[in-house]
């Protein structure tokens, strides 16, 4: 299901690409790197739930804010969660961010390599190659149980309804 569509940034219409994915369908496979730009695949996630955070960049302060979100909350959750945060910078950039943050509760990752995660998630923003703002919560057998695509860029994502369909993981 490869199809365009449509969220703003500030307002302005932006064109989402990539494959679009759905509750209950399994996820996606992706390739991206961390901060030391080692590879990471959904697999080397498997077993655990997953939090996946997608911002644009973490050098904005919605995106910042994001990210110290699930920062906090990663250090009250069990050892079966792991929260990513994937954006298109730079892992230079990534580890700069989480030094200056004291970010090391989440991991924090790059797609700046093929944009796989982008396209494959269906997140890539067209017209400026970065990705869209998105929560995904993702079950032990790596099935969509959750999905946010922020509609404007520039706006948090609902912390609170990712984090009730986590709970709901958590306690099955």
């Amino acid at each position: 299901m490869n199809e365009e569509r449509k969220v703003t940034l500030n307002g302005m219409p932006m064109t989402l690409v990539g494959e679009k994915v759905e509750t209950g369908q399994k996820a996606p496979d992706f390739k991206v790197v961390d901060q030391d730009l080692k590879e990471y695949t959904l697999k080397d996630f498997s077993g655990k739930i997953k939090v996946i955070s997608v911002t644009p960049s973490l050098d904005t302060p919605v995106c910042d804010m994001q990210a110290h979100r699930f920062n906090e909350e990663a250090v009250n959750l069990p050892d079966e969660v792991v929260i990513l945060n994937i954006s298109m910078d730079l892992p230079f950039a990534i580890k700069r961010f989480c030094m200056a943050e004291d970010i090391y509760n989440i991991k924090t990752l790059s797609d700046h390599r093929e944009a796989s995660f982008g396209k494959n998630w269906g997140v890539l923003v067209k017209e400026l190659r970065f990705l869209a703002r998105a929560v995904f919560v993702v079950d032990k057998d790596d099935v969509i149980r959750y999905m946010e695509i922020v509609p404007e860029i520039s706006n948090h994502p609902d912390y609170f309804k990712a984090l009730e369909a986590l709970k709901g993981l958590i306690e099955k």
